[in-house]
């Protein structure tokens, strides 16, 4: 018998499991390399994953323009059939949120997930009309991406209720590692799915009642994630927490040099069959000294 939470009832997709938020690779040029962008979705659905998230904040998308970002939708859903593809179609403004989202409904992504505007302060009314214009947009299911840290608006309970009451709305990426927001929020909605939205919190977001986590880590280490999933899925919650306390001795090597840097230096020395290439600029990847540290890491883990 199932021992993790099931999705929630308005989620067509019933999304549960890992759910990498999938790197966008660029030649060293930084121009986007769209064939090792489609290949790196492969590597994490070969690995067992259960869904792929294109154009999350590891897909670097705030970096990218309108039309890198549509070839990156439509390079892994080309890809990628075997599990769903959610697409990051999110941005500042409504009207632009709205186009991506279409476009990734044209192309075959199979739902969306849409951050809540950034830059600009964002009120309850804002934040409900947004939603609500992109959910009347498209058919798909709309996840909604909570991440305050970086958007510099987050979400009332309150709001997420009226949010919850629009049709298509199907779940909520949650990364704002508030974990007495987050319980309340499925304690109140079990209509909608929860994703875990980071490293620090897989295990315990799957014991508040998330139904999957979207991993970094599973961007260099998909087995290592989907391993904690099945242990905890199977009743073996010590063996759950075993990895859990892996995932956070990688999660601290991968965030030993620059920002983001982690992941890509990490499929470098995995040796994977394409090239990560750099980060775009400003970001970059992580120098010498990082590097080395990071493979010495890796190495006592047993993961290299």
């Amino acid at each position: 018998m199932a021992h993790a939470p099931e999705p929630g009832s308005d989620d067509p997709l019933s999304l549960h499991g890992v759910i990498p938020p999938t790197i966008t690779a660029f030649h060293e040029d930084e121009s986007v390399d769209y064939e090792s962008t489609a290949a790196h979705a492969e590597f994490v659905a070969d690995g067992g994953v259960h869904g792929v998230f294109p154009l999350g904040t590891n897909g670097e998308f705030p970096l990218l323009t309108g039309e890198e970002r549509r070839g990156v939708v439509e390079s892994v859903t080309d890809a990628v059939d075997e599990v769903p593809v959610i697409a990051g179609v999110g941005a500042p403004s409504t009207r632009e949120t709205v186009a991506h989202a279409e476009h990734a409904e044209s192309v075959g992504a199979n739902g969306v997930v849409v951050v809540t505007p950034y830059y600009y302060p964002l009120d309850r009314d804002a934040a409900v009309s947004h939603y609500r214009r992109v959910c009347e947009a498209v058919e798909l299911p709309v996840y909604v991406y909570h991440i305050p840290s970086k958007t510099g608006n987050s979400l009332s309970l309150d709001t997420l209720a009226e949010l919850a009451a629009i049709p298509n709305i199907a779940g909520v990426k949650d990364s704002s590692k508030d974990v007495p927001w987050l319980a309340q929020a499925i304690d109140a909605h079990s209509e909608l799915t929860f994703l875990a939205g980071s490293d620090s919190l897989l295990f315990p977001g799957l014991e508040v009642g998330c139904t999957g986590m979207v991993s970094a880590v599973a961007n260099a280490f998909p087995e290592l994630v989907v391993d904690l999933y099945d242990a905890y899925d199977a009743g073996d919650e010590e063996r759950a927490r075993e990895l859990q306390s892996e995932v956070y001795a990688v999660r601290d090597a991968l965030k030993g040099g620059s920002y983001m840097a982690g992941v890509k230096t990490a499929l470098d020395l995995r040796d994977v069959d394409f090239s990560p290439g750099p980060l775009r600029s400003p970001l970059r990847k992580m120098d010498d000294a990082a590097r080395a540290s990071l493979e010495s890491d890796l190495r006592a883990l047993d993961l290299l």
